[in-house]
């Protein structure tokens, strides 16, 4: 399966995790000029969430958390504002989560961070 097909993958496997816990998923892979994408945006009860996944399937890269550069971080943190512009959104609550999916010979993971940066 190549990387764009593990990904979309990982995001579906997310988004359904987010569903069962309640979010309301609002939009996938929303892009903003050069600033790149934000993988998923929902709202948890009032909070509107910008959702970072991460896909491992070994540790050859060390932690995938340890992914999300402060470089990306920057990146992300500009998209998020172009979406707030873009819908009008002003004095709302919002975070950054992260979830991250490993898969490993003994099976798979899912970890969720609230407030991951």
């Amino acid at each position: 399966m190549n990387s764009v097909r593990k990904g979309f993958n990982a995001e579906t496997t997310a988004e359904d995790y987010l569903k069962n816990i309640g979010y309301k998923i609002i939009k996938r892979n929303f892009h903003f000029g050069r600033y790149g994408e934000i993988d998923i945006i929902a709202y948890d009860n009032d909070t509107l969430v910008f959702i970072e996944v991460k896909y491992a399937t070994n540790d050859k890269f060390g932690d995938p958390i340890n992914w999300i550069t402060q470089k990306k971080r920057k990146f992300l943190k500009r998209a998020a504002e172009g979406y707030l512009y873009i819908n009008n959104l002003k004095d709302i609550q919002c975070r950054f989560d992260a979830i991250l999916i490993e898969e490993k010979r003994g099976g798979s993971s899912l970890q969720h961070i609230k407030n991951a940066f």
